[in-house]
C-alpha cells in the first residue's frame, strides 16, 4: 500500500496529511509555538487536593490547573519523589539510578493526601492536552517513547508488545534489552522492534536514556511551573510512531521543516532519506494532492457515501452521534438486504472519520435497522477489522437490537475541526453555503448515480448562470468530459432564479427526478 505524509507549513501553524492509495485518512494541526503537548514533562506546583475526588489540581502554568489523580501517580510514586528532591539538593547530576535505593510502591487504594501537600512541588508528564475548558490531564508515571522501545524510569520491568507473537522473537528481544538498559529504568518493547538488531535497539535506548539526563539537568535548577521536558513534535512523532517500508514519500513546503527532517531520519533510519522531499511547485502542497478537494468533502456535517446514503455527525457535551441515512440510494435488493448494504459501506467511512477527524469519548452510530442477528454480527465485524488499524486505543460493542453501534475511543487531544463552509454570497452572510468546488463533485456524484445505475437518457442540468458556465467553459468542458465518460450529451441551462448552489436534474424536459 503506497504512504504519503504531506506537512504544509504555514505561518500560524502546520497541518500534516497522511494518504493512503491518495486517500486522506488522517491530518493532524500542530499549532505554532504550542506550549502543552502530550509527553511533555513539566515541574509543577500542587494548588489543591480534592478527597472527594482522590486527586489533585496542580499548576503547569496553564490557564486552568492541571488534573492528577491518585491512580495517575504510578506504583513508584515514592521514588520518583525521593529522586526529585535529591536532584534538588544537588545529587544525582548524572541522572542515572546506581546509587539510587528504589521506594517500596505506593498502596493501589490509598489517598491522595497521604502522598501529597499543597504547595508541594511534583514531576508530571501530559498525557492529555487542555479540550475546551478543561486543562491538562496529568500522570506521575513517566514514560519516553523512542522507536522500538519506550523507556519507564523508577522501574525494572523487561515488557514485549502483545503484537509480537513469535515467543523466540520476544525472548531474543527481551535478552537484548536486559543486556544494555541502566539500573532503574524499565523498558517496554514496542512492536516496531520486531527484527531489528542489537545495534539499533541499543542506539534508540541510549537516546532516550540521554532524555532523561537532560531532564534531570533541567529540573535541579528549574523554579515550578516549568517545563522540563519537551515531547517531540508532531511530524517527528509521526515519523517515530509509523515510519515503515510502506511509506513512498514525505513531502514538506518548507525548507526549515525539511533539512530537520533529513536530519531526524538520518538518525532514525538512514536508508529512508530519499523519500523526503521538498514541494516548490506554484499549486499550494494540499491542492496539487488533491487534499484540500478531500478536506471539504470530508468535515461537513453531512458526509456523502458513494452509492447515494450519507452520514450526519452531530457533537454533544458527553459524546458524538453518526446518523446513517439511505438518502436516494436505490438497489435491488430486498429492504434488509439494503439496509445492510448501506450499513457496510457506512461503516468504512465511519472508520476512516473518526482517524480524520480524531474523535474521541464515546461515539453513537445509528444505524439503518437491520432485524437479522446474522447480519448485526457481520457488522459488528467489519468494523471491528476496519478499526484495527486505528492507533488510538478503542472498544467496540456489538450492534443493540435497536441498530445502535456504540465506540468509545482514546481522546488525548482536541478533535481535528476544519471549517469546509464560506458565508452565502446571495444572503449578505446571513446563511451559508458548501463551497462551489464541492458543488461540482456533487453533480457530478448525482449525474453518475442517474446515468450508471437509473440508466437515465435525455438529462437536463438547470443552475445558477455562474455554475452553468462553470460546467460549459474552455474547449474541453467538463460537459464535453461527461459525454466522453458517459456516452451522451447532457444539456446545461442557466436560470437567474437559482441559487448559487442549486440544481436540479430534468428527464424530457419536464419532470424533476434529482437535485441538491
Amino acid at each position: 500500500m503506497n504512504k504519503t505524509l504531506l506537512i504544509n507549513s504555514g505561518p500560524e501553524e502546520t497541518v500534516l496529511a497522511i494518504l493512503e492509495e491518495e486517500r486522506l485518512i488522517e491530518i493532524h494541526k500542530e499549532e505554532s509555538g504550542k506550549s502543552f503537548a502530550v509527553g511533555d514533562v513539566f515541574l509543577g506546583v500542587v494548588k489543591k487536593l480534592s478527597g472527594s475526588l482522590n486527586a489533585a489540581f496542580i499548576d503547569v502554568g496553564h490557564d486552568k490547573d492541571a488534573f492528577l489523580h491518585y491512580l495517575d501517580l504510578g506504583e513508584q510514586f515514592g521514588s520518583l519523589a525521593k529522586f526529585s528532591s535529591e536532584v534538588k539538593a544537588g545529587r544525582h547530576k548524572n541522572g542515572l539510578f546506581r546509587h539510587f535505593q528504589l521506594e517500596e510502591p505506593i498502596a493501589k487504594d490509598g489517598k491522595i493526601t497521604d502522598v501529597l501537600a499543597k504547595s508541594e512541588t511534583v514531576l508530571v508528564q501530559i498525557v492529555k492536552e487542555p479540550i475546551s475548558t478543561k486543562g491538562p490531564r496529568l500522570t506521575s508515571e513517566l514514560s519516553f517513547a523512542g522507536r522500538f522501545v519506550v523507556l519507564v524510569p523508577f522501574s525494572e520491568s523487561v515488557s514485549v508488545s502483545k503484537k509480537i507473537a513469535s515467543n523466540a522473537e520476544r525472548t531474543r528481544l527481551k535478552r537484548i534489552v536486559l543486556q544494555v538498559k541502566e539500573k532503574g529504568f524499565g523498558v517496554i518493547i514496542r512492536t516496531a522492534a520486531e527484527g531489528i538488531s542489537i545495534e539499533e535497539i541499543t542506539e534508540d535506548l541510549q537516546r532516550l536514556t540521554e532524555s532523561w539526563k537532560n531532564l534531570v539537568k533541567e529540573m535541579a535548577v528549574a523554579a515550578p511551573p516549568t517545563r522540563v521536558f519537551q515531547e517531540m513534535n508532531r511530524t517527528q512523532g509521526l515519523l517515530r510512531d509509523l515510519l515503515n517500508d510502506s511509506f513512498n514519500e514525505i513531502v514538506t513546503n518548507d525548507e526549515t521543516i525539511y533539512k530537520e527532517l533529513k536530519v531526524y531520519l538520518h538518525t532514525i533510519a538512514p536508508e529512508q532519506t530519499e523519500i523526503i522531499k521538498l514541494y516548490k511547485g506554484k499549486k499550494s502542497l494540499f491542492d496539487q494532492y488533491d487534499v484540500e478537494r478531500q478536506i471539504l468533502n470530508s468535515f461537513g456535517k453531512t458526509v456523502s457515501l458513494k452509492g447515494g446514503a450519507y452520514l450526519i455527525f452531530d457533537r454533544t457535551e458527553a459524546m458524538h452521534v453518526v446518523d446513517v441515512n439511505s438518502g436516494n440510494r436505490n438497489s435491488q435488493l430486498n429492504q434488509e438486504e439494503n439496509a445492510f448494504q448501506t450499513n457496510m459501506e457506512a461503516v468504512e467511512e465511519i472508520a476512516r472519520q473518526l482517524r480524520l477527524r480524531d474523535l474521541g469519548g464515546i461515539i453513537v452510530v445509528d444505524l439503518i435497522d437491520m432485524p437479522s442477528p446474522v447480519y448485526r454480527k457481520q457488522l459488528f465485524d467489519r468494523m471491528t477489522e476496519l478499526m484495527s488499524a486505528d492507533r488510538a486505543r478503542h472498544t467496540i460493542l456489538p450492534v443493540s437490537r435497536f441498530g445502535l453501534l456504540q465506540i468509545t475511543r482514546q481522546r488525548v487531544r482536541p478533535e481535528v475541526v476544519l471549517a469546509t463552509q464560506e458565508v452565502c454570497p446571495t444572503c449578505e452572510g446571513t446563511g451559508s453555503i458548501r463551497k462551489s468546488r464541492v458543488l461540482v463533485d456533487q453533480i457530478e456524484a448525482q449525474l453518475t448515480h442517474l446515468v450508471k445505475v437509473q440508466n437515465e437518457k435525455q438529462l437536463k442540468i438547470v443552475t445558477n448562470p455562474y455554475v452553468a458556465a462553470y460546467l460549459l467553459q474552455g474547449i474541453v468542458s467538463l460537459r464535453t468530459k461527461w459525454f466522453f465518460r458517459f456516452g451522451q450529451w447532457i444539456t446545461v441551462e442557466a436560470s437567474n432564479d437559482y441559487a448559487l448552489n442549486e440544481f436540479h436534474f430534468f428527464r424530457n424536459e419536464e419532470k424533476i427526478i434529482m437535485s441538491n
